[in-house]
């Protein structure tokens, strides 16, 4: 593949803290399998060559060099192949005229895009200096630069007791759980697979840019383990959150049942029937709820994982039958058998830590009057 005779100077951004910022619009020309791995919210992947092509083109590189490389991506991407691609960028290009494209290096790829996007609009388009490797690189040091510059306060409190919730009427908040698409307990899993590593520490890095630009150096984080499912909090932010002050929620345990009701029983059958349809998502969820009970067996023991599970088991063939309340009595009893001595012993050891504790009210009284948090 190469560069048409007619070419102009074609313009690079590497103000990378704008563009986030600025939530500017982005055309990864790059292969679907490389924006799989990893890439940026408000991001559109419309590649110059596709996983195949892309593959072909390596292996030309790697026995006949460069040139044949080049000679080959030319061949693959022309006629109408190369004219519906270009149709796709002028389309993505006339819809965010303030946009920037982007490759893996900010090379070969975006500077043909950024030309053949000329020709067939007339239009300068930008190019990303440097492409993803660039900007990737931008966020982890910013990441580990913002976890200094931040001033976290730990939202703890027993399973169910709502902190997700509680978040919600929060500004100055970052919700991991969220971002990392998980509920953050064994139950946690939803139907569609949590987003990269990567894409994760993209997001994470540019909402702590954004707090920062606010002048947000005071946020509420949920207080969460190393791992989030399967899916690693990042270790600048895990040390931060250790040495922070924590305010703990409380509430009573049917509320707790309750929440959890919603959460487990609830809101995650209607996405997996959403998801599946009607009778295949009741089919998977409950599988799902049972298997996460066989997870934690070994901490439970035999004889409470035989009992908690046979609950389980016996609410479900109610709830098959129209009867959804007997998933409470069983949830109560992973509250209360399961969950509250593990809270209880990692409480002991952030004990030094908390400043204030509550129910939903007076934690958001508190934080609003004596943290200045709203």
């Amino acid at each position: 593949m190469s560069l048409p005779e007619k070419k102009i100077e074609l313009p690079q951004l590497d103000d990378f803290r704008s563009l986030f910022l600025n939530n500017t619009q982005l055309l990864d020309v790059r292969a679907p399998v490389e924006f799989n791995q990893g890439a940026f919210p408000l991001t559109k992947n419309i590649p110059l060559i596709n996983n195949q092509e892309r593959t072909d083109i390596g292996i030309r590189y790697k026995n006949a060099g460069q040139d044949e490389a080049i000679r080959l991506g030319h061949e693959l991407v022309q006629g109408k192949i190369k004219d519906d691609r270009v149709e796709q960028w002028t389309h993505f290009v006339k819809q965010n005229p303030e946009g920037v494209l982007y490759c893996f290096r900010g090379g070969m790829r975006s500077k043909i895009s950024q030309q053949w996007i000329y020709e067939k609009t007339g239009i300068v388009y930008p190019r990303v200096k440097g492409g993803y490797k660039a900007m990737r690189r931008f966020l982890i040091e910013q990441l580990e630069e913002s976890s200094q510059r931040i001033s976290p306060v730990i939202l703890s409190g027993r399973t169910g007791i709502g902190k997700t919730l509680f978040l919600n009427n929060i500004t100055q908040k970052i919700d991991l759980e969220g971002l990392y698409h998980h509920r953050g307990s064994v139950f946690g899993k939803h139907v569609t697979p949590q987003p990269s590593q990567i894409d994760i520490e993209n997001n994470l890095s540019i909402e702590l840019l954004k707090h920062l630009q606010k002048e947000h150096k005071k946020i509420i984080l949920e207080d969460e383990a190393g791992n989030i499912g399967s899916r690693r909090l990042p270790e600048c932010l895990i040390q931060k959150m250790k040495i922070s002050p924590v305010v703990l929620l409380d509430a009573s345990i049917n509320e707790r049942i309750e929440i959890t009701f919603q959460e487990y029983i609830i809101q995650a059958l209607a996405e997996h029937q959403e998801f599946h349809g009607a009778g295949k998502g009741f089919d998977l969820w409950s599988e799902q709820l049972l298997e996460n009970i066989d997870k934690i067996q070994r901490r439970l023991g035999g004889v409470r994982h035989k009992k908690l599970k046979n609950m389980l088991q016996n609410a479900i063939k109610k709830h098959v039958a129209g009867e959804v309340e007997s998933h409470k009595e069983w949830i109560k009893v992973l509250l209360v058998e399961y969950y509250d001595p593990m809270y209880d012993y990692q409480l002991n050891n952030k004990k030094e830590r908390i400043i204030f504790k509550g129910n939903k009210n007076e934690v958001f009284d508190f934080l609003n009057k004596e943290e200045k948090i709203n």
